[in-house]
């Protein structure tokens, strides 16, 4: 792991593996210790994994609230890193960071592999697309986002007061930066025909955060984009099935 400052804005990134790069945008969750799908990730790729600002020991500077900041403070980090025919990879709250980036500007990008993003709205005003994650009890949370709750648990007291705290301080992070509106930029959906991408949107089948239905609504905007479930996966399928959500993203990447 290494601190960078990109556009005056200091960035934890974490980097392994070589050949061909791969810029993956993390979940709501953060960086979590435990990633056994970033080791099997970078047996294939040049993975980078920067902690979005307000994660791990990246910044979060007080003119930042808005995604389409974090989106371009990315783009400079692939400007500075002189990433070229990369592979743009984001999941949950980093699939609409990357997004967001895709919109914008997609020429040191190859492809695009979304894992259950966040930021649109597919249904009706008074429809909830996406759960409501911030106003509900943690058990209630994990039983819609895990196919298998106990995959996810984490026992808090057994942590180090350092990691419990960057913990809440990304949750926060997220309840800043999608708010309101709920966890969507409301004007996101009528520009993703401008990602010139081929584009895979990758879904754990029993996802209740946001639905494969969701997916759908995703698939329908991106010209040419494919949809992909992963059986037996909630809404972190690289976590709960790691090799499966490696092994999808790998062969589209190729």
């Amino acid at each position: 792991m290494a601190v960078l400052q990109v556009a005056g804005v200091d960035l934890d990134v974490t980097e392994r593996g070589t050949g061909r790069p791969l810029l993956f945008l993390h979940a709501g969750e953060g960086l979590a210790p435990e990633r056994p799908w970033l080791d099997l990730l970078a047996k294939r790729f040049r993975v980078i994994a920067p902690a979005l600002p307000g994660f791990g020991r990246s910044a979060l500077p007080d003119w930042m609230n808005g995604v389409e900041d974090l989106a371009y403070l990315c783009l400079d980090l692939a400007k500075q890193l002189d990433l070229k025919d990369a592979v743009l990879a984001g999941s949950c709250f980093g699939g609409w960071v990357a997004a967001e980036m895709a919109v914008r500007d997609t020429r040191r990008f190859a492809t695009l592999a979304l894992v259950a993003p966040l930021g649109i709205k597919v249904n009706g005003p008074l429809e909830r697309d996406i759960a409501d994650m911030h106003g509900m009890p943690r058990a209630d949370f994990m039983k819609l986002a895990w196919a298998d709750p106990a995959r996810g648990a984490i026992d808090y007291a057994a942590m180090p007061e350092t990691e419990v705290a960057a913990i809440a301080r990304g949750r926060e992070t997220v309840a800043l930066f999608g708010w309101k509106p709920y966890m969507h930029n409301p004007r996101l959906k009528r520009w993703l025909h401008r990602i010139d991408l081929p584009t895979m949107l990758l879904w754990g089948n029993q996802d209740r955060i946001v639905t494969p239905a969701y997916g759908e609504g995703w698939r329908g905007a991106i010209a040419g984009a494919t949809l992909r479930t992963i059986a037996d996966a909630g809404h972190y399928p690289l976590w709960e099935q790691p090799d499966a959500a490696v092994a999808a993203l790998t062969d589209f990447a190729a």
